[in-house]
C-alpha cells in the first residue's frame, strides 16, 4: 500500500521496555517502517530515553512531539492509580490541542490511538476531521462471580472499584464519541470487544496488545528441560492472578518428584505462603520473589510448562514469552491469554467455578509431566504460533490491511 502520514497517540511510550511503554514504542517504530509517523507522547519520564535512542538510531520516518499538562504535569508520579488516570484524562485534552495545531502544517491520513490500552477513557483526537483508529484497547474483562468468594474483603473492594470506574468511563459522553467516531476499534479480548460494540463501535476486530521482537525470539531459544520436572509462573502476586488456584491444583495433582516455582512479589505473598503451608507442599512449591531478568529467562527456557491462571488479563506478555521459549502454557479460558493459547500450544481451562478449575488444572499438569511427546508438540506449536501471529511485524501487517481496506 502507499505510504501514509499517521499521527499516533501514545501516552506511554519508551524504548527497551515491556508492557504499555513497549506497546507505544514498538508499534510506532514498526509503523514507521511503512509510513511517516508522528507520535504524541509525554516528555517527563520517557522523553530522554526516546531522544537518546533516536540519536543512536536516527529514523527519518519517525517524529516525536512532546506535550504535557502544565497545571498537573507531575501528577502521574503518584503511581498507577487514580492520580495517573486523572493525569491521563487531561493529557488527552492537551493532545487534542497539540494535534489541532499540527494539522495546520501536516496533512495526516489517519490518527491512531495506541496507549493507554484502555477502552473506557476517551481520546479527544477522535473529534478531529481525520479517520480515527482506536486501539488495541482492553480492560473489559472481569473475574467471574464464583471466584469472588475466595477474595479477601480488600480484594473485593478492588474489584468493585474497578467495575465502578469502568462504568463511570462508559457513561462519559466523550468515551462514547471516541468509540462511535472510530473507523475501527481494535479490542484485545472478546470481553472488551463486546463492551465496545455496546458503546456503539461501527466496526471491531480482535488484536492483541502484546507482541515480541525478532531479538526476543532469538533470546528465548528452547533448551532441554531440567532433570527434575518444574512448572513456572511469573507475575505480580495479586489476588486476580489466580495463583491460589494453581497452587491448589499442583497439590491436588500429587506429582511427587516435581516442583512449582512462582517468581514475583505482591500483596498476596503472605496469603499464598499460608496456603502452601496448609497444603503441605512447601518442599515443592516455592515463592522465589523478584528475580533478575537473566535468571527469569534461564528458568523459563528450562521448565516443563508455564502456568498463568489469571482471572482477568487484557494482555498476556508472559504467556507469549513462554510460548516463544517452547513451553506449553496452562491458562484459564479468560481474557488475553485465551486468545493467545490454543489446543496446539497448551491447555485452556474453562473457568466455571474454583473447584472445577483446580481439578481440571491438576489433570493438565499430570498430562504435561507424564507425556513427553505431548509436551514437545505443544512447545513447538507455541513457538510456531508466536512466529506467525505475535511478532511486531505481523501485528502491523494486520493493521496495514485494515488501513488499506478503510483508507484505500
Amino acid at each position: 500500500m502507499r505510504s501514509l502520514t499517521i499521527l499516533v497517540s501514545a501516552y506511554s511510550c519508551e524504548p527497551h521496555r515491556g508492557s504499555e511503554p513497549g506497546v507505544g514504542w514498538n508499534m510506532a517504530v514498526e509503523l514507521a517502517r511503512h509510513h511517516h509517523v508522528w507520535v504524541l507522547t509525554r516528555p517527563d519520564e520517557s522523553g530522554p530515553h526516546i531522544d537518546a535512542e533516536l540519536a543512536r538510531h536516527p529514523n527519518p520516518n519517525l517524529h516525536f512531539v512532546y506535550c504535557t499538562t502544565p497545571l498537573i504535569g507531575g501528577l502521574w508520579r503518584w503511581g498507577s492509580g487514580g492520580a495517573m488516570q486523572i493525569h491521563y484524562y487531561f493529557w488527552q485534552l492537551q493532545a487534542y490541542f497539540t494535534a489541532r495545531r499540527l494539522l495546520r502544517t501536516v496533512k495526516f491520513d489517519a490518527i491512531h490511538h495506541i496507549t493507554f490500552v484502555k477502552y473506557s477513557t476517551p481520546s479527544f483526537l477522535a473529534l478531529l476531521p481525520v479517520p480515527f483508529f482506536f486501539g488495541p484497547v482492553g480492560g473489559g474483562e472481569s473475574a467471574p462471580p464464583p471466584f469472588w468468594r475466595a477474595f479477601s474483603f480488600k480484594a473485593r473492594l478492588y474489584e468493585w472499584a474497578r467495575s465502578l470506574t469502568r462504568w463511570i468511563g462508559e457513561q462519559d459522553p466523550f468515551t462514547r464519541l471516541t468509540v462511535r467516531r472510530s473507523a475501527i476499534a481494535f479490542a484485545t479480548t472478546p470481553e472488551t470487544e463486546q463492551r465496545l460494540t455496546t458503546l456503539g463501535a461501527p466496526r471491531t476486530q480482535i488484536l492483541a496488545e502484546a507482541a515480541l521482537s525478532a531479538a526476543e525470539l532469538d533470546t528465548l531459544q528452547p533448551r532441554p528441560p531440567a532433570a527434575r520436572p518444574r512448572f513456572l509462573s511469573v507475575g505480580r502476586l495479586l489476588h486476580w492472578k489466580g495463583y491460589h488456584l494453581s497452587i491448589a491444583a499442583f497439590a491436588a495433582a500429587q506429582l511427587g518428584d516435581c516442583d512449582y516455582w512462582l517468581l514475583g512479589t505482591g500483596p498476596e505473598t503472605a496469603t499464598l505462603q499460608g496456603l502452601i503451608d496448609r497444603l503441605g507442599v512447601g518442599d515443592r512449591v516455592q515463592l522465589l520473589g523478584r528475580q533478575p531478568r537473566s535468571h527469569v529467562l534461564d528458568l523459563l527456557t528450562s521448565s516443563y510448562a508455564f502456568v498463568h491462571p489469571s482471572l482477568h488479563d487484557s494482555g498476556g506478555w508472559a504467556c507469549l514469552e513462554a510460548m516463544a521459549a517452547g513451553l506449553p502454557v496452562l491458562c484459564l479460558d479468560l481474557g488475553g491469554p485465551a486468545t493467545e493459547v490454543t489446543a496446539a500450544t497448551g491447555f485452556k481451562i474453562a473457568a466455571q467455578h474454583p473447584e472445577q478449575v483446580i481439578q481440571d488444572l491438576a489433570a493438565a499438569m499430570g498430562e504435561i509431566v507424564s507425556d513427553r511427546t505431548l509436551r514437545d508438540r505443544l512447545g513447538q506449536g507455541g513457538r510456531d504460533r508466536i512466529k506467525s501471529e505475535y511478532t511486531w511485524s505481523q501485528k502491523v501487517h494486520r493493521i496495514n490491511t485494515v488501513y488499506r481496506e478503510i483508507l484505500g
